[in-house]
Parts: C-alpha cells; structure tokens; sequence
C-alpha cells in the first residue's frame, strides 16, 4: 500500500503502483472493517478497543468509519517510521563495530542489574545518542507540511499567511553550521559535551517540532530502545553480501533491497 503513496501514475489500472496500492488498501479496510466489529462487541485492553470505548463530553462515540480510518492510521504511522529507523539502527551499528560495542557494554552492564524494564529504559544515555543520529542520518519520513498562519520574511523572501509550506527534515539535519561534518555517523555529537542539536531550536526533526510534533515520539522512542536493547544484549549480527543498501526514501526511508542479516545468539 504505501508503495503507492507518491505514485506518479494517478490510474487505478490492476497492473500501476497505484493500482496495487488501492488494492492493498482495500484488502486492509476489509480485515479492519471485520477486527472493528470484533472488538465492538467483544473489547479486549488493545489500542482499538480502547477507540471503540472512547467517547466525547456528551457521550458520543467514533463511527465505524472513523474507527477503521484511525485504526489504518495506526498500523501505518506506528509501524512503517519505526521500523524504518530500527532498519537503519542495524545497518550503522554494523557498519560501525567501536560503536556497537560501546553501546553493547552499556546493555550488559544493565542486564547484570536484572531483567530489562521501565527504570532501565531510562539509564541508557548512549543508546539515546545512537538513535539521535540514526534519526539524524536516516529520518523516517523526508519532510512535513505546515500551515503559515502569519506573513513572515525569509531570507529576503516575503511568504504570506495562508500558504502551506514543505519543511525538508533530511536538509536541516545536515546543515554544516549546526552539525559538524554532516555525513558522517557520529552518535558522540548529542553527548553532554557536545550537544550540535541543541544550538539551534528545531536542528532534530525527525519526528517533527512545535505543536504538531508527532504524537507517538514517546511510544516509538520506547519500542526502538527495547527492540534495540534485546538485539544488543542477546545477539551478534552481520550484514550479508550481494545487497544495495542504497537509500530509498520514498515512501519511507528504507535500503533499496530491504535489509538481509544474519543473527546469532551470543
């Protein structure tokens, strides 16, 4: 389905991009159509049954189409961007050993304490620096939209209220007065000592900024640290051959041909 969210050809033929996609789509909204029903009449303690309960300040409910809609948002917004990072996580930690291992004796001397949970997620400054600038290198999404409410001036340029404008995340986050040589993955430059994101508001974007920051970044931020954490405190991995690891970023930053690894146990 999301193959299809920029396709260039707008025909809905069985065998375009787009045609897939609305397919897929299509497929999606009847499973979800059948789970919505489900949990109407039988709520379990997951996210859906929590919308399906959810009512207003007069006691009105989502309808079934709301609840599908929100319900696909879910399984896109909460799958698609996280697991893009997770992807690119893999692939630097393994590009780059020195930094795995820094991040992996950090896991293990947790994991000497007990078993991982809440308190632990937040005794992990070095995992947090890692996944600052994967989220810097490989942003999820490539940009975001957002609304001028008041006419502004920007580098000698007048843009006035009521236009919409397209903020590149991918641009900012390699802008040389703010983080020193760009291109290189450096997780040591959102150390305490160092902080490059911190010298100017809104240098880190990746999940947005302001008011409309993505409502999720907790959640996701949360999973990424526990996937992350079992990967680094149970298993040694290896990039295999024979694979681009080229940057798609359309729809979602992802390599080229998908990601092959090889996991062992430790």
């Amino acid at each position: 389905m999301t193959n299809g969210l920029f396709a260039i050809n707008p025909l809905p033929l069985p065998f375009t991009t787009f045609g897939k996609a609305i397919a897929a789509r299509n497929q999606i909204l009847e499973h979800l159509t059948q789970v919505v029903r489900e949990r109407q009449q039988n709520p379990t303690k997951d996210a859906l049954s929590l919308l399906v309960q959810a009512q207003d300040e007069e006691g009105n409910r989502m309808s079934e189409k709301e609840l599908i809609a929100q319900a696909l948002l879910l399984l896109f917004a909460g799958h698609e961007t996280t697991t893009s990072m997770l992807t690119w996580l893999c692939v630097e930690l393994a590009r780059h050993p020195e930094v795995l291992e820094k991040a992996r004796v950090e896991q293990l001397q947790l994991a000497s304490k007990g078993n991982l949970d809440l308190e632990q997620l937040g005794k992990m400054p070095y995992l947090e620096q890692v996944l600052w600038e994967v989220e810097r290198l490989h942003q999820p999404v490539g940009g975001g939209f957002r609304g001028v409410i008041k006419d502004f001036e920007f580098k000698g340029y007048h843009v006035p209220a009521g236009w919409q404008l397209y903020y590149s995340i991918g641009v900012t986050h390699r802008i040389e007065e703010i983080y020193s040589e760009p291109d290189l993955f450096e997780p040591d430059r959102f150390s305490p000592q160092r902080q490059e994101n911190k010298k100017y508001p809104f240098s880190l974007v990746g999940f947005g900024g302001g008011p409309r920051i993505c409502i999720g970044l907790a959640f996701a931020k949360m999973e990424m640290k526990i996937v992350a954490a079992h990967l680094l405190r149970s298993y040694h991995w290896e990039i295999l051959p024979n694979q681009s690891l080229e940057e798609v970023v359309v729809p979602t930053n992802r390599p080229k041909d998908g990601l092959r690894v090889r996991f062992q146990p430790r």
